[in-house]
C-alpha cells in the first residue's frame, strides 16, 4: 500500500521551488479566459469537485484534469472531458482558467499554474484531526534536515510558503459555523472566503428519499465488493497516520474474533483503508465476511454510506458525514495519546464520541456485537449521531453545491470588479 508523509512531500516542494517560481512568471503575462473552469480531485474523479460538476459545469467551459489512465477512465464513463494535469496542455489550460476547484490540495490541478485564478478549495471533509497550519506535521521538516542547525529556518520558512499559498483561496465552504472557525485557523483566511454554504460531497446523503439512497448505495457496494444480500454491513475506515503504519492492523488472534462476531450477526466487514496509509488488512483465512473497500476500487466513498448499518473508525473525517444518515459509529483509537500529541485534535475526542472509544480490537467488536445485536443500543448510538449531526452541519437540504457555485460566481464577479477598479 502506498504511504506519503508530509516530510516527503515538504522535501519535493522545496526541490521544485524554480518550477514554482517560473510558473508564477508565466501566469503575469498568460491572460486568463473570462469563464473557464478546470476541475480536479486527490482521490479521483469524486468528492465535492465531482458533486459541483455536475451542478455547474454545464454554465462554464470545463474540462477535468486527471493524474492517470484509471481517472480518464473514470471521467470518460460519466462523460467528463479531460486533460492530464502535469502535461503542457494542463498546464496551459489551469493557467487559462478562471476558476480552479480543488478538493486536496494544489496539486488536484497544475500546481505551477495557479497564479492569479479564483481558487475553490472544497476540501475532503470535516476536521477533527488538526490540519494544515494548525497540524506542526504540516510543515515537518524533511529527515535529511532535522539535525542540522538549519531545521528550525527551514520550518518558518514551510510556514510562510503555506501561509502564503493558501491565502490565495478564494472561497473554502463550510458545513457549519463550528467547522468555519476550525477551517479559517487551519489555512488562514478571512470569513469572507468561509461561506457556511455546507459541502457539496454531502448532497448525496440528503438527497431524495432514505429508503432509495439505501437501496441504491447497497446495488452500488454490491457491485463492487460483491453480492452481499441483506447482510448487515459494518465500514471500518482508518485514517492516515503520516506515513506512519496503522496502529490497529488485527493480529491472527484479533481477526479470529472479528470473523467470529460477524458470522454470529450475520454481518459483512467493509475494509477502507486510507489510499495515502500504511499497513495491509486482511484475515488470515479466506472468507467472504470481510470485503475491501479501497479506493482503487470505489473512488469516492460518500454515496454508499447510505447503505451501511455501523461505522467504525478511528480519527477519520467520516464519522462526521455518516451523521447525516444517521448511522451508528463505533470508535477504536489504540493510539490515542501519541495521535493527538503528534497531529493534536479539534476539541477533544470524548466531544465525538463519548468516553466510551474502544482502545483494543476486543473492546471494538464487543461495541460493534451491542450495535448489531441489540435495538436499544443502536438507537443509543444513533441519537449521538444526530446530535453531532446538529452540531457540525448548518444544511440538510442537497443544496450545498448550488450553494458553493453561487458563491464563487459572486467572488469572480467582486474579483473581477476589484480589479477594473486598480
Amino acid at each position: 500500500m502506498a504511504s506519503f508523509s508530509f516530510s516527503s512531500g515538504n522535501m519535493a516542494k522545496l526541490v521544485r521551488i524554480p518550477l514554482y517560481v517560473a510558473g508564477r512568471l508565466a501566469t503575469v503575462v498568460i491572460p486568463r479566459s473570462t469563464d473557464e473552469w478546470v476541475y480536479g480531485c486527490g482521490a479521483g474523479v469524486g468528492d465535492g469537485a465531482l458533486a459541483l460538476w455536475n451542478e455547474a459545469a454545464a454554465q462554464h467551459p470545463s474540462v477535468w484534469l486527471v493524474g492517470n489512465e484509471r481517472e480518464r477512465r473514470e471521467a470518460a464513463a460519466l462523460g467528463i472531458p479531460t486533460i492530464r494535469r502535469h502535461s503542457a496542455r494542463g498546464f496551459w489550460r489551469t493557467a487559462r482558467a478562471r476558476v480552479v476547484v480543488v478538493t486536496h490540495g494544489f496539486g488536484d490541478v497544475n500546481r505551477y499554474a495557479i497564479g492569479g485564478a479564483f481558487i475553490a478549495q472544497l476540501w475532503h471533509g470535516i476536521p477533527l484531526k488538526r490540519v494544515g497550519i494548525d497540524s506542526p506535521e504540516t510543515v515537518q521538516v524533511p529527515a535529511v534536515l532535522r539535525r542540522l542547525p538549519v531545521a528550525r529556518l527551514v520550518r518558518a520558512v514551510l510556514r510562510l510558503a503555506y501561509r502564503r499559498t493558501t491565502r490565495q483561496i478564494g472561497l473554502l465552504p463550510a458545513a457549519s459555523h463550528l467547522v468555519r472557525g476550525r477551517l479559517e485557523s487551519a489555512f488562514s483566511l478571512a470569513d469572507a472566503h468561509v461561506p457556511v454554504t455546507g459541502e457539496p460531497r454531502v448532497d448525496v446523503l440528503s438527497r431524495g428519499d432514505a429508503a432509495q439512497r439505501r437501496r441504491t448505495a447497497r446495488a452500488v457496494i454490491g457491485a463492487t465488493v460483491g453480492d452481499v444480500g441483506e447482510r448487515r454491513l459494518v465500514l471500518y475506515a482508518p485514517t492516515w497516520r503520516d506515513g506512519v503504519e496503522d496502529a490497529a492492523i488485527p493480529d491472527a488472534a484479533e481477526w479470529d474474533a472479528i470473523l467470529a462476531m460477524l458470522e454470529a450477526r450475520d454481518a459483512v466487514l467493509l475494509v477502507r483503508s486510507h489510499p495515502l496509509g500504511a499497513g495491509r488488512y486482511a484475515p488470515p483465512r479466506t472468507t467472504d465476511r470481510v470485503r475491501m473497500l479501497g479506493s482503487d476500487v470505489l473512488a469516492d466513498v460518500t454515496p454508499v454510506l447510505s447503505g451501511l448499518d455501523v461505522f467504525l473508525t478511528d480519527y477519520s473525517s467520516l464519522l462526521y458525514d455518516v451523521t447525516l444518515v444517521p448511522l451508528p459509529t463505533v470508535l477504536l483509537a489504540p493510539d490515542l495519546e501519541a495521535y493527538t500529541a503528534r497531529r493534536g485534535l479539534y476539541g477533544t475526542y470524548a466531544d465525538v464520541g463519548g468516553d466510551g472509544a474502544a482502545r483494543t480490537w476486543a473492546e471494538a467488536i464487543a461495541q460493534l456485537d451491542g450495535v448489531l445485536a441489540d435495538d436499544r443500543v443502536r438507537e443509543q448510538r444513533v441519537a449521538r449521531a444526530r446530535a453531532l449531526d446538529a452540531l457540525v452541519h448548518a444544511h440538510r437540504d442537497g443544496g450545498n453545491a448550488a450553494r458553493v457555485h453561487a458563491g464563487i460566481v459572486a467572488g469572480v464577479a467582486r474579483a473581477s470588479a476589484g480589479r477594473r477598479a486598480r
